[in-house]
């Protein structure tokens, strides 16, 4: 059985949760690997809506063994604010188990993102003040606290002492705020000690041993392709890896496993925060793809930013990636509409380009130039087969995918885990 990683194709808010839920009861093992309590997943059951945040959204299917990889980075009281608002609505929560090498988030991460951020004025990045950047620059420079740290309280006080050292001359010196306490910090994280000891493990030994019995894991990414630290619209991005690759340096399994790499991309296009974003709407049309689809974060509650379908995105983060698969969400979205734009190229300086251009400057100058296709006015939210949508949306989608690098294997007609239509199977 294979070893599939699920990314997302735009800037976030994609929909992976559904194409999690799509995966379903195939599957053994759910990875998070990369980020933190930054980004979410509105998964739909039923009449239930769940908010994740910082787990993986593989916790809500019975049976599935959901793991925080390495290359994640922690809120343990988040954490548990998670698993507790799971368990009060009948989630069996008991199979989490965590990397013992994950790096934590305390509270002068937290502190330090958002006086930074203010600091930064119109300069900010439009980071969510969570702790992520702050906690991931600790884990580069060698100073950060990892969850095993927390099961000897003399290595974790020497680690937070050494940490807020340089931490607390910043915070008072430059930005103006009182010193925070070692033994404040000390103390909260040893007051999760008891209820984590049962879920830290080698989560690297773990998978391999699950992939050698010839399990199925999937390995699920936070942010996406257009945010990752290293391809996407730097310094507009997340502090992690959000790409496939990540799923192998966050999780410590090694590249030759994974058989699949599933990649989510909306019928249109959003991002949250600042950056550039060549489709960008600001019309009455950026309105409707907002209301509709109801774009607003999972976790920040920050209205999205909308414009219309990427196609040199799409095949940038094919290419990146790997992509063997396309999900397609949001398609009910664009019902309605008479013509629907798609982006298939930009004008840069006068000169047509038709892939994502490598300079960050003429990107954010980039113009995108349009194809319209006829949009469609029927009820789509229905249709379980590709012969069901009507002809326009049919046309839609396989204009989409000729243009888009890799095949489009599943489509969300819907926000309710059943609404889609599935054209290909996503582990063969």
């Amino acid at each position: 059985m294979p070893a599939a990683v699920l990314i997302g194709a735009q800037w976030g808010d994609e929909g992976k949760g559904k194409a999690t839920d799509l995966l379903g009861s195939r599957l053994d093992y759910v990875v998070k690997f990369n980020g933190g309590n930054n980004a979410g997943h509105t998964v739909v059951v039923g009449e239930e809506k769940y908010a994740l945040h910082l787990l993986p959204s593989g916790i809500l299917t019975p049976g599935v063994t959901p793991v925080i990889g390495n290359g994640v980075v922690v809120d343990v009281e988040v954490l548990f604010e998670e698993l507790e608002g799971l368990a009060s609505r009948g989630v069996d929560v008991s199979r989490l188990r965590i990397s013992a090498n994950a790096h934590l988030i305390t509270q002068y991460h937290r502190t330090l993102d958002k006086v930074t951020e203010r600091f930064l004025g119109k300069r900010q990045i439009g980071t969510t003040g969570r702790g992520i950047g702050p906690a991931y620059a600790d884990k580069i420079n060698r100073v950060g606290l990892r969850m095993q740290d927390l099961f000897d309280e003399n290595i974790l006080r020497q680690k937070v002492e050494g940490a807020l050292d340089q931490k607390n001359h910043l915070l008072v010196k430059v930005y103006n705020r009182r010193a925070i306490g070692v033994d404040e910090v000390v103390e909260e994280l040893l007051g999760y000690v008891d209820r984590l000891r049962p879920m830290v493990t080698d989560t690297s030994l773990l998978l391999h041993e699950a992939l050698e019995r010839g399990e199925t894991v999937l390995f699920e990414g936070g942010q996406a392709t257009m945010l990752d630290v290293d391809h996407g619209t730097y310094p507009f991005v997340t502090s992690s890896n959000a790409t496939s690759g990540g799923a192998v340096t966050g999780s410590g399994i090694a590249p030759n496993r994974i058989d699949r790499v599933i990649a989510v991309v909306k019928a249109y296009t959003t991002r949250v925060g600042a950056g550039p974003f060549p489709t960008e709407l600001f019309d009455e049309w950026g309105e409707f793809l907002s209301e509709r689809g109801f774009e607003f974060g999972t976790t920040t509650g920050r209205r999205r930013r909308t414009g219309w379908y990427d196609a040199p995105i799409a095949r940038y983060a094919s290419r990146i990636n790997g992509v063997t698969d396309f999900v397609l969400t949001k398609l009910d979205v664009l019902t309605g509409l008479e013509r629907i734009p798609v982006a298939v190229g930009y004008e840069v300086d006068g000169q047509r380009v038709d892939e994502v251009p490598v300079s960050q400057s003429d990107f954010h100058h980039a113009v995108p130039v349009y194809e319209e296709f006829p949009g469609w006015q029927e009820d789509i939210s229905g249709a379980r087969e590709f012969s069901e949508l009507p002809a326009n949306a049919q046309a839609y989608v396989r204009e989409l995918e000729a243009m888009s690098g890799s095949r489009i294997s599943a489509i969300g007609v819907g926000p309710g885990r059943e609404q889609i239509v599935q054209l290909h199977d996503l582990l063969d």
